[in-house]
């Protein structure tokens, strides 16, 4: 029998295949983000513009200090600030230029801004409006999509960036969201942020309370404003968002996730009596957390990332509808495009390539998922009520309490990272590690911002005020003042005050003179430190006490926060690590002056200055504050300083006269206090 005959033989008892199974249709993906902004507007445009090529669907734009907390690049405030953490935008043409062949009408654009909102959605919508000359404005805005941050009650306690008192604040988030129902009905107009909760150290018990907490105050003002309708106040609820973090510990978060839905359906058909399931819909955006990105052997943050990532996709009943993830190398410094596009692809493989969106909540009947939302549920629902008991949110920020108890929660954190009760792998525990070809250059493992930045935002702002109509800007100011002293929707006077070519110091300048300013509680008198002192804390409290016997008194610490820089979770662990190390502290909070940093020192006869910077201006505060010890007469006092600070920066810092230099990796707040008293005694000759 031929070959031939043999293969039709068996061709002809070969079983027919099975028929290949089609995949189940998947869900869309929720929008990828990188949150970005640096330098310029043209470095920021082109930035966006590369991200958006490369698969990203919706833009985050991070905006820098002074634009945050309402200063122009000319202002004393934003001296070495400028385009450091994110871009600056001071008035209409730099909105222009950042946006600059992005089609806004088309768009989804989130953007990080809280008290300065308002007047940033303003130009945001001027914007679209001159890229759309042939359309209606009116026809314009309602095209628009995406979200303003805009919560300021986790400003007070978080984050930094706040400008008005609470009450004003409410006032302004209660106008845009009225404004923004009305006229931008695609647009979130505020993010109720959980995100920066957590980063200054909130469970997630307290993530869950005091976010929700935030959202009942905004929902109540703006009952109270009375500038939307019992028939339109569903379509309020049906645009607030949230923004939150997502830890490492899987289980907890993802259960946190499931655990919001659950207690924002329950607040708003129970307390606002809203009857269609979508307009309870829990619509959240998400960065992972950033607080857990280490120093140390950076390479893990990768993986890191990914699980949590996972904590906010993997159940589809509590999936977020957008997603922004960091980069690897954030706690060395400002990310590289590549870093973004990296974070970037690790959404896109789990979205596209794996079958994640292929099927239905995988966690639906889990016992141990039930039992852990259930807890978490139930301890949300006693601080909430604990929280409503003292008044609200508002009364909340303004008696301490909340803030006493973050900052409490991260001072229990970090008691329990240095007792290796928690581990940090890479920091605590394996920290043996061979060299690593992403770190080998640290100086190129990050981006510099362009020290031109600033100096071209002045220029910037000088050109734009020469070629406006001076006229028309006092006139829009003067509408927008009168209007701040009565019930006007501020919303309108904003829009002609961009239109007018007014800038965001302008704007900020106005109503600082109507509302006032405000000075958040700093929580760290209340707060509750190390509960019981090791051998370690034990020798630094006997080396404090003994060093201060020899001059003559207790030891006393200045903590500072020079320049726009509201992060202050840092600064707060050192205060209350050295306080219960022995030292007397002195600390008053966020946003000081290098002069005012230097007046207190020496009103103080303080003993050491410690200065804490995360926004990337150490290179030019720093410098101040020696200086203005040196001018003051009291340049004997050391200085030290903590922050994401390079290598090189400093090495130059140290040549400058700084006396020791932490980073992130210096994570051991104990050591660091033993360092402090070392400082202080080669400062006074003593070793």
């Amino acid at each position: 029998m031929s070959d031939s005959s043999n293969g039709a033989v068996d061709a002809a008892a070969a079983p027919t295949p099975a028929a290949v199974p089609e995949r189940p249709a998947k869900d869309r993906p929720w929008v990828m983000r990188t949150y970005a902004g640096h330098s310029t507007a043209e470095a920021s445009n082109a930035l966006y513009r590369s991200n958006l090529e490369k698969g990203q669907t919706g833009l985050s734009v991070a905006f820098d200090l002074p634009t945050q907390t309402g200063y122009d690049p000319t202002s004393p405030l934003a001296r070495g600030e400028v385009g450091k953490v994110g871009v600056p935008v001071p008035h209409l043409g730099e909105m222009r230029k950042l946006f600059d062949g992005i089609p806004l009408t088309s768009m989804n654009t989130s953007m990080t801004i809280n008290a300065t909102a308002m007047w940033l959605l303003a130009m945001y919508q001027v914007a679209a409006e001159e890229q759309n000359p042939e359309l209606d404005p009116a026809e314009v805005a309602q095209q628009l999509a995406g979200t303003t941050q805009n919560d300021i009650i986790k400003e007070y306690l978080s984050r930094g960036t706040y400008v008005f008192p609470p009450e004003h604040s409410l006032r302004l988030i209660s106008d845009m969201i009225a404004y923004t129902v009305h006229q931008i009905p695609k647009w979130n107009p505020i993010n109720i942020c959980s995100y920066h909760l957590q980063e200054a150290g909130a469970t997630p018990t307290q993530e869950l309370a005091y976010s929700l907490c935030t959202a009942i105050a905004v929902l109540d003002a703006v009952k109270a404003a009375g500038q939307v309708s019992e028939e339109d106040f569903e379509k309020v609820v049906g645009r607030i968002s949230f923004f939150v973090n997502a830890g490492v510990r899987f289980v907890e978060e993802m259960s946190k996730m499931r655990a919001f839905v659950r207690l924002w359906d329950e607040i708003t058909a129970d307390r606002y009596g809203v009857t269609d399931p979508k307009m309870r819909r829990f619509r959240y955006g998400v960065q992972v957390n950033s607080l857990g990105l280490t120093e140390s052997q950076p390479e893990n943050n990768v993986q890191r990332i990914v699980l949590e990532m996972l904590a906010v996709t993997l159940s589809k009943d509590a999936r977020a509808r957008a997603v922004q993830l960091p980069a690897w190398n954030e706690a060395l410094g400002l990310p590289r495009p590549w870093d973004q596009q990296w974070s970037l692809r690790l959404q896109q493989v789990l979205a596209y390539e794996s079958d994640l969106l292929e099927y239905a909540d995988i966690f639906d009947g889990s016992h141990v998922i039930e039992a852990k939302v259930t807890e978490l549920v139930e301890g949300a629902k006693a601080e909430i009520d604990r929280v409503q008991a003292m008044g609200g949110a508002i009364a909340a920020v303004e008696s301490g309490y909340m803030k006493q108890a973050l900052v409490s929660s991260h001072a229990a954190r970090r008691a329990r990272i240095e007792a290796g009760d928690e581990i940090i792998v890479g920091v605590n525990k394996f920290t043996t590690t061979e060299s690593s070809p992403l770190t080998a250059d640290l100086d190129g493992a990050v981006q510099t911002a362009d020290p031109e930045a600033e100096r071209s935002a002045i220029a910037s702002v000088e050109a734009w005020k020469a070629q406006r109509d001076e006229a028309a800007v006092t006139a829009a100011l003067e509408k927008l003042a009168a209007d701040a002293k009565d019930d006007t929707n501020l919303m309108h006077a904003t829009l002609a005050a961009a239109r007018a070519g007014a800038t965001t110091g302008e704007w900020a300048a106005t109503l600082r003179e109507v509302f006032g300013e405000f000075r958040a509680p700093t929580g760290v008198s209340g707060a509750v430190g190390v509960a019981e002192a090791g051998a370690e804390l034990t020798a630094v409290r006997e080396k404090v006490a003994a060093t201060g016997e020899e001059l003559g008194g207790r030891l006393r610490l200045l903590v500072g926060k020079p320049g726009l820089d509201g992060h202050s979770n840092g600064a707060e662990q050192v205060a209350v690590r050295a306080r219960d190390a022995g030292f007397e502290v002195i600390y008053q909070g966020i946003r000081l002056t290098p002069e005012q940093i230097v007046a207190a020192a020496v009103a103080e006869d303080v003993h050491c200055v410690g200065l804490s910077i995360l926004s990337g201006s150490h290179m030019e505060l720093v410098p101040d504050v020696l200086e203005g010890l040196k001018a003051a007469g009291a340049g004997d006092i050391p200085v030290i300083v903590g922050g994401i600070i390079p290598d090189s920066d400093g090495k130059r810092l140290q040549e400058l006269g700084v006396a020791a230099v932490y980073t992130p990796k210096d994570f051991g707040l104990t050591e660091i206090m033993g360092g402090i008293v070392d400082v202080i005694r080669a400062a006074n000759g003593l070793d």
